[in-house]
């Protein structure tokens, strides 16, 4: 199947209330453009380099997410460029992410990382520790917090990642008096129906689109 083949076919699967991110880490400019040209705009890159690279290459009405580990010290590649940063997994990211944010002139949309899984290389805060955080966001004029992101266990056991994505719904659910934050980013090439199912609004998919990465 061609990537734009895949483009629309997920997206006449998706709901209208879900929105895309087409995941085009270590994919080549060539690939990006076909899916552009069927008509997504949302890519998401994991490495603050190859997404300082590849922007100013693009067109300028590409939304790029930030959906990696992002060390404070790369900050500089991709606020100029990224339009969300879905994986703010500690107060110190966040704190600069506002600083750099504000010397930009800009305000970054975020979502907390939440840790999820049943797995210790998964990184994010426990629901109680965002859920504080997010209470004092005030504090953080450069940021935006738009909700929350997680990643479910990588596992046969569909249950288990039906449960583990309702512990995300219900924390964006205590957040959602918070003007703005109603985002919820889960589900990947391998569980998004059960994400859809679950409330997601943002899925991250990447091998469904564009093929096994090298």
């Amino acid at each position: 199947m061609s990537i734009a083949s895949a483009i629309l076919q997920l997206k006449n699967e998706l709901p209208s209330t879900v929105q895309l991110v087409a995941v085009s880490k270590f994919k080549p400019r060539e690939d990006i453009l076909e899916a552009y040209a069927a008509g997504q705009r949302d890519f998401g890159e994991n490495r603050p380099q190859e997404m300082a690279a590849k922007a100013p290459l693009l067109p300028d009405d590409i939304r790029w997410h930030f959906i990696g580990h992002l060390q404070t010290n790369k900050l500089k590649l991709v606020l100029p460029y990224v339009t969300m940063i879905h994986s703010v997994d500690s107060e110190r990211l966040l704190a600069a992410i506002d600083k750099g944010a504000q010397l930009l002139g800009r305000q970054i949309d975020c979502l907390l990382e939440i840790h999820i899984a049943q797995e210790t290389t998964k990184q994010g805060f426990l629901p109680e520790e965002a859920e504080a955080l997010a209470r004092h966001i005030g504090d953080y004029p450069g940021v935006r917090l738009r909700g929350v992101m997680g990643m479910a266990t990588f596992t046969d056991d569909r249950e288990q990642v039906r449960h583990e994505f309702r512990t995300l719904k219900a924390l964006s659910e205590r957040l959602s008096d918070i003007p703005g934050c109603d985002q919820i980013s889960m589900g990947m090439s391998h569980d998004w129906p059960i994400a859809v199912e679950e409330g997601t609004t943002l899925v991250r998919i990447g091998t469904s689109i564009f093929g096994k990465r090298n």
